[in-house]
């Protein structure tokens, strides 16, 4: 059998093989026998005579590695020593797992969903790929990546976007010196009592400005630690929090 050029080749005579191996299994197994033995008696000959063997193709190996898993093939194989069909064997399951393992290409975005992420890009100039992603799966149960969201905004908006307004970081950035973050977080004593703790941290040196714990806190105790912390010496002019019900109108007024 000449060597395949091609994957289409391959395939062809694999399925070639197929049609003759269940053309073979409607026989009866006394004609399989006699068959299997009279073509024996023939190789024989030529294995006396030492005649080399043509060179096996990618078809007529990976047919005789998926037919040896019905029988024992040791005594039957004659074109090549056990180690060369062994290797045979491992070359075509790395092939076979290669090709199982290769990442497939995920479906297109449909054009109606790329229009529409450029235009909730254009319409929302503070909005990134991973705020976009969130509001389609939201608000329209579509599940898609950030990654492929900023696949298809547009590179260049500026003319159709609106008032600009600075980003999260960038103000971070721009006002650290003035910005203070707290938060509570639960503590338990070695007598198993539960105290809250309550931390006021400055953003820009990350050092702790305040910390006190109550075991009952309120809006009230809450309002007393800003003041003890914001005495007027330094310039904080804003704070960060959760939305946790004890930052209370009243405690943001004040």
């Amino acid at each position: 059998m000449p060597k395949l050029d091609s994957l289409s080749d391959l395939l062809l005579h694999l399925l070639l093989d197929a049609l003759r191996f269940i053309r073979l299994s409607l026989r009866p197994r006394c004609a399989l026998a006699a068959e299997n033995l009279f073509l024996r008696k023939q190789l024989a000959l030529y294995l006396e005579r030492k005649v080399k063997a043509r060179r096996a193709s990618d078809a007529s190996r990976l047919t005789l590695v998926l037919l040896s898993r019905l029988f024992a093939w040791r005594r039957a194989l004659t074109i090549v020593q056990p180690d060369t069909f062994i290797r045979w064997h491992r070359k075509g399951s790395r092939l076979f797992w290669r090709w199982k393992s290769k990442p497939r290409r995920r479906p297109r975005v449909p054009a109606e969903l790329q229009k529409l992420i450029v235009e909730m890009a254009n319409e929302n100039a503070t909005w990134g790929e991973e705020r976009i992603a969130a509001e389609l799966l939201l608000k329209l149960g579509i599940r898609i990546s950030p990654r492929t969201v900023r696949r298809y905004m547009p590179e260049d908006t500026s003319c159709c976007r609106g008032p600009w307004s600075q980003r999260w970081v960038t103000f971070v950035r721009n006002h650290a010196q003035g910005l203070l973050a707290c938060d509570f977080f639960v503590s338990v004593t070695a007598s198993f009592r539960v105290l809250y703790v309550f931390v006021i941290m400055e953003v820009r040196t990350r050092r702790i400005a305040h910390c006190n714990a109550t075991t009952h806190p309120t809006a009230d105790w809450t309002l007393q630690q800003f003041r003890e912390t914001i005495t007027g010496e330094k310039p904080y002019r804003f704070l960060i929090h959760d939305r946790d019900n004890i930052y209370s109108c009243e405690l943001d007024s004040a």
